[in-house]
């Protein structure tokens, strides 16, 4: 039999001839032992005592038979599963159609014993021929509480934020002679350590196996969230793992918060409860977040994302494509939803799903018992009383903290250009979700995202960024500020990758007026070479704080200025753009007044600032796989110290839940 590692390249060198026997070619879940074959290997998969997980096996046949049994063991005992929670599929594959195959899978298995355990596959073609192979995965033994256990975690996650990101948030609040005058929120948390992010199947991560390994303990591949890659088409069908939310609801009843200023369905909101291989598909994402709700213990989910809630009556043209943009902003399609197969819906008890374009999201919602919240005004006036809440300031991503800030000082139209002016900043989302959520009297597990920090840097418009870090440091705040009124409360501040490869590169020589005339005459000389001030002549910026917390403005004499390692092409000028740019997750944003803004960076500021040729293809900065810093406060703190893998951050909030100093 070939080794592990040949088993792949030998099975696409004999598609289409008559095989020897039948080949077990993937074994979920993922294991080292399987992939090489090494008889001393690291362990990938890992789990909690009693945490659910899918197993699951693609089986390439011997062309003209079939599939006939196949059985899974642990430990050389067969893994009985309940009856309707196993399956065969043999049509819909990714695999070649001249490749006869099945994926089998046995669904919400789960193990109390710790320790290292060796996985099993038989499977049986019609001609009696037997396939065969092992993996291993680990069950992790968490040690005896030796303090006070945690009852609420709130995670704050900084989308895309380095440490460059939080020096520069900190340098905008004012330095002097080296020294910050008034440090950020998340700069006085008394633990820290340095989290490395890489996902399942990439040494750079996106948002979804970023946000998803945090919750799982287990890595995601890239696009996907709360599942493994397997070889069907169906996008919610793959292999699942427990989210720890899911785990904590069905074991202590805790309630799930999720608050972003993305859109809801985006991958990290999306990466604390739902489960797909797609993290695109935003009309069965956001359907999940209701339909499972009592799996998930979901009681609080704030953000943009209106568009896949509003029902969609447009027809659908013969060839499937969409007939026109709905009036109503609404985004929901058939296409994009989710049917569940019956082992995933009998073993996990989730909800079936239905393709279903027309429903009324929003009204679902409150049948199900949630306040709903439109804007600023209506979400105080809900949290004050509500033990459930949805709210959906925007039909997509919000708008950015620069841009609201800018409407609230009557310096702006933006927010109006977009349609949704009483947008809430995100610490005053924070704490209508920390009223909600504590009065659940089990606790609860919090995400508070800081999206755009991410979506600035992929654009490189760094003036927007740097307050959409201001902004999200300002939530820190406001999580701190309820731990220290719930001391059973562990806050995590962290981020699920680094974006952009920012980097502070000095400061402005010119002044502003140098900088604005030099628009006139762009080039190297004029705006690189005469402005960039490196080493001593990098000068303090002299920024001034406004009383809501934000610079009065980012242009001033002495700029910081920031560079980028992971860059696509733009044209730079150092100043503040007066507008964003597009966000074409936006229903209308090729319409008039959205469609003025420039449509990417490679178009930004041209005719004004000087090309910086970039690194990578495209139009926008990329994230990279430099370790993140992580923060941790509150009860159970001082377990997040040193380097850890971002798995590891999981099992640590595991322990403190159940105790430790």
């Amino acid at each position: 039999m070939y080794p592990h590692a040949l088993r792949g390249v030998a099975m696409l060198a004999l598609c289409g001839q008559a095989l020897a026997a039948p080949t077990i070619t993937r074994l979920t879940p993922p294991s080292e032992l399987f992939a090489s074959g090494n008889a001393n290997p690291p362990v990938i998969a890992r789990f909690l005592p009693g945490q659910r997980f899918d197993l699951q096996a693609t089986v390439r046949l011997d062309a003209g038979t079939t599939l006939t049994g196949f059985a899974f063991s642990v430990d050389g005992v067969v893994a009985r599963p309940v009856p309707g929670t196993t399956s065969v599929v043999t049509t819909g594959l990714t695999l070649p159609k001249e490749v006869t195959a099945a994926v089998v899978s046995q669904r919400a298995f789960s193990l109390q014993t710790p320790g290292v355990h060796r996985l099993a596959i038989s499977a049986t073609q019609s001609d009696g021929q037997v396939a065969r192979a092992e993996g291993n995965f680990e069950i992790v033994a968490l040690k005896a509480a030796s303090g006070r256990p945690v009852k609420n975690v709130i995670i704050l996650l900084g989308d895309g934020m380095g440490s460059t990101h939080r020096t520069a948030a900190r340098i905008l609040k004012g330095y002097a002679q080296g020294k910050p005058q008034s440090p950020l929120a998340m700069d006085a948390f008394p633990y820290t350590g340095m989290v490395m992010t890489s996902s399942l199947d990439g040494i750079v991560t996106d948002s979804a196996p970023g946000m998803s390994n945090y919750v799982t303990g287990n890595k995601a591949a890239n696009n996907q969230e709360g599942v493994w890659p397997d070889d069907t088409l169906d996008a919610f069908d793959n292999p699942r793992v427990e989210y720890l939310p899911e785990y904590l609801a069905r074991t202590q009843g805790k309630a799930l918060g999720i608050v972003t200023t993305a859109d809801v369905f985006d991958a990290t909101p999306a990466a604390m409860a739902v489960h797909t291989s797609n993290r695109g598909l935003g009309t069965g994402i956001v359907d999940q977040f209701l339909d499972d709700r009592s799996r998930s213990g979901l009681k609080v989910l704030m953000g943009g994302g209106r568009k896949w809630f509003l029902p969609n009556a447009e027809a659908l043209k013969p060839d499937g494509s969409r007939a026109g943009q709905p009036m109503n902003g609404s985004q929901r399609d058939a296409r994009s939803d989710y049917e569940l197969p019956p082992d995933i819906v009998t073993g996990w008890g989730a909800a079936p799903g239905s393709k279903d374009p027309g429903r009324d999201l929003i009204a679902d919602f409150e049948k199900a018992g949630f306040s709903y919240a439109s804007d600023r005004a209506t979400l105080q006036a809900q949290a004050a009383s509500a033990d459930r809440l949805l709210g959906l300031f925007s039909y997509s991503n919000m708008n950015v903290a620069f841009d609201k800030i800018g409407k609230r000082r009557g310096r702006s139209t933006v927010v109006d250009d977009y349609g949704f002016p009483d947008q809430p900043m995100l610490d005053e989302m924070a704490a209508a979700a920390l009223a909600v959520l504590g009065r659940h009297r089990q606790g609860f597990i919090a995400m508070i995202e800081g999206a755009s920090i991410d979506k600035q840097a992929h654009l490189m418009d760094t003036d927007r960024w740097l307050l959409e870090v201001l902004e999200f440091d300002r939530a820190v705040a406001v999580a701190r500020e309820f731990a220290d009124k719930h001391p059973d409360t562990l806050v995590i501040v962290t981020a699920d990758h680094e974006c952009s490869g920012a980097a502070i590169i000095g400061a402005s020589t010119k002044p502003v007026s140098a900088l604005q005339a030099a628009q006139g005459n762009p080039g190297t000389a004029t705006l690189r070479d005469a402005v960039v001030g490196t080493y001593q002549a990098s000068k303090f910026p002299r920024y001034r704080m406004a009383a809501d917390g934000y610079p009065e403005t980012t242009d001033v004499d002495g700029k910081m200025l920031v560079g980028y390692g992971a860059n696509a092409d733009r044209y730079e000028t150092w100043l503040t753009s007066d507008g964003p740019t597009q966000d074409p997750q936006q229903p209308f944003f090729n319409v008039p007044p959205l469609s003025g803004y420039p449509a990417n960076p490679n178009v930004r500021n041209q005719g004004q600032g000087f090309l910086i040729t970039g690194q990578v293809p495209g139009d926008n900065a990329v994230h990279t796989a430099t370790d993140v810093p992580l923060s941790a406060y509150g009860r159970g703190a001082s377990l997040f110290s040193g380097v850890m893998d971002n798995t590891d951050v999981f099992f640590r909030i595991a322990q403190a839940l159940r105790g430790a100093r």
